[in-house]
């Protein structure tokens, strides 16, 4: 190992004990401390807009070789700047996670026992492309009350630097400490390894975010506690008692409107009884679109320009304009298909009938189920939540998309008067 790359890994090291301590202050740290920095921030973000987009076009212009997905996670203008900022302000909004009373019960020698919200400590985030994620993240994590430490993919990482600026700007008008929201600025996949060791037990959390294999890496190396999900194949199931025009409107936007998202429905499922009613509407919606069909053979007797669909279909994220699809005979094949081949984040039925809906909503154990929604909907912002680092399909602490709340754990306090135990 080179000295260059010794030193570089040291400073990296550093950056775990320096989240440590700020982590003790903002385990204690006010609301109005934590909104004011957030406020800070989104007025600092549009104020270095055109710095933040003259990095975000270098990075751009960088990527040129990448996919389409990539390109589109990657590319800001000043409409995402500024969903950006409003996000910021709507996180300050919210209420504040940390010191919730989440149960309070008294014991019959009179010991009263609380439990209670309170900050994990040090989250460390993993991500792709996806430069505003640099802002929802680590707002997130300070509303939240943890201190965290960003690593963001290489190819955005001019943006992520720029955008970091204004929340370091922010930490630092409300009193702050400017580590609270740490960024590694190389491109060394080094600092992905140090991550992973915990930076010798200062990370209490590491969620990834980003492509199969990022997040596999992180699973199989992380020696500290991991959130996330590997890979989001969503469904939409068209019911036999599905509404025609509504089920029209809800695989378009499921499927194509923003393919690269983990959310974005992958495979259709739609009833054999309806295949001739609405199979060839449907589909022919989004082949208008630009988007490649591949069926199954009942799916191509209906729809000839489909493409053939094979096993592997079925298993696939595509995060691109391709969508896989299959005829089913009623909702209880629905359901096993999705059951096999799913990855337990996001699936939806479109149908009239309630309890059809029903028992789909209940049978399956994915992380968020619907009827009649988008897939697209799985987004912590459309919950409410403000923003989300991730959708969580694990069965442990969260599912779902992760927000304020599920960035907080709890500890119990005991309330006695000289009690001892027998």
């Amino acid at each position: 190992m080179s000295s260059d790359r010794h030193d570089s890994l040291e400073s990296l090291a550093h950056l775990g004990a320096k989240a440590k301590d700020a982590s003790k202050i903002l385990r204690q740290a006010h609301r109005a401390a934590k909104d004011k920095a957030l406020l800070a921030a989104a007025l600092s973000l549009r104020s270095r807009s055109a710095e933040i987009l003259a990095a975000n076009a270098q990075d751009v212009s960088a990527a040129q070789g990448a996919g389409a997905a990539i390109r589109d996670r990657l590319t800001l203008d000043p409409s995402r700047i500024e969903a950006m900022a409003k996000g910021l302000e709507e996180i300050a909004a919210l209420p504040d996670p940390v010191g919730r009373e989440l149960a309070r019960w008294t014991r019959p020698n009179g010991l009263d026992i609380q439990r209670i919200a309170t900050p994990i400590g040090v989250v460390g985030i993993i991500y792709e492309s996806r430069p505003n994620v640099t802002a929802d993240a680590g707002a997130l994590c300070l509303k939240s009350g943890n201190a965290v430490i960003l690593r963001g993919g290489s190819e955005a990482l001019r943006s992520s630097i720029a955008i970091h600026g204004a929340l370091e700007e922010g930490l630092a008008s409300a009193g702050l400490p400017e580590t609270a929201i740490q960024l590694i600025k190389t491109a060394d996949r080094a600092a992905v390894g140090a991550m992973l060791g915990g930076f010798d037990g200062a990370i209490d959390l590491i969620v990834p975010r980003g492509g199969k294999s990022l997040v596999a890496r992180v699973q199989e190396e992380a020696r500290v506690p991991v959130l996330a999900h590997l890979e989001g194949i969503c469904h939409v199931y068209v019911h036999a008692a599905a509404n025609l025009a509504m089920a029209r409107e809800i695989v378009v936007n499921a499927k194509l409107r923003r393919t690269g998202v983990c959310g974005a429905a992958e495979t259709i499922l739609i009833d054999r009884a309806i295949l001739s009613s609405h199979a060839r509407a449907i589909l022919g919606d989004l082949s208008e679109r630009g988007c490649e069909i591949r069926g199954d053979a009942a799916v191509q007797s209906v729809f000839p320009k489909a493409v053939p669909a094979c096993e592997d279909d079925w298993r696939t994220e595509y995060l691109d304009a391709i969508v896989s699809v299959h005829a089913v005979d009623g909702i209880e094949e629905a359901i096993r298909h999705i059951e096999t081949y799913g990855s337990q984040h996001t699936e939806s039925i479109v149908t009239e009938d309630a309890s059809a809906a029903e028992r789909f909503l209940a049978a399956l154990d994915s992380a968020i189920v619907m009827w009649n929604a988008s897939t697209q909907f799985a987004d912590g912002g459309e919950f409410g939540m403000g923003a989300e680092i991730g959708i969580g399909t694990g069965k442990l602490h969260a599912r779902g998309p992760v927000g304020l709340e599920q960035l907080t754990t709890f500890k119990y306090v005991v309330r006695g008067n000289g009690q001892i135990r027998p």
